[in-house]
């Protein structure tokens, strides 16, 4: 039996399973969250690009481990500096790269849990929005995003390798 000790970077938000830890991404579990990738996305990205994401936000990258301590889920953000559409200056986004949760580990709170703990943890960042694209036919993940009063501000023509159409979406920080 193994016992999980409670931290900061190992808080669990609304799990229904109890026995899954939210946590920090290290470059062991790389390897892990690349299966995870690749068994349940269909966009696929090479190692490096796990790596530079994990060096330079390494707050912005979590797992979701269950009791064996295999990797079933993660998160990761990239913050970018962009111009502001009503002023001269830059405004810094929490840029959702990808998200993934095993099959046999969904609708058990886990992506919710991932998304709550990350968004909560990249603040540190002074995010001024988050912004995310994702499939118009991912209803599940579209509702998970308007659940956090995500909101669609356009749509991107084929957005995807394989042409499918992605809606765009934001969050001010101040409303999450």
């Amino acid at each position: 039996m193994t016992t999980y000790k409670k931290t900061k970077d190992n808080t669990l938000d609304n799990l229904k399973d109890q026995e899954t830890l939210i946590r920090r991404c290290t470059l062991d579990d790389l390897d892990a969250v690349i299966e995870v990738n690749e068994r349940e996305l269909p966009e696929d990205y090479p190692y490096f690009f796990y790596k530079s994401i994990l060096d330079d936000f390494p707050e912005s990258f979590l797992v979701a481990q269950n009791y064996a301590g295999k990797i079933i889920g993660y998160i990761m953000w990239r913050v970018e500096k962009t111009p502001s559409l009503d002023s001269l200056r830059y405004v810094t986004k929490g840029h959702l790269v990808s998200i993934a949760v095993s099959q046999e580990y969904r609708k058990r709170g886990v992506a919710k849990a991932l998304l709550s703990n990350s968004m909560a943890t990249i603040k540190k960042y002074k995010i001024h929005e988050y912004v995310l694209e994702v499939r118009v036919t991912n209803y599940s993940a579209i509702k998970l995003y308007e659940q956090f009063n995500f909101q669609i501000v356009n749509i991107k023509k084929k957005y995807y390798r394989d042409g499918e159409n992605a809606y765009y979406m934001t969050l001010n920080s101040k409303k999450s």
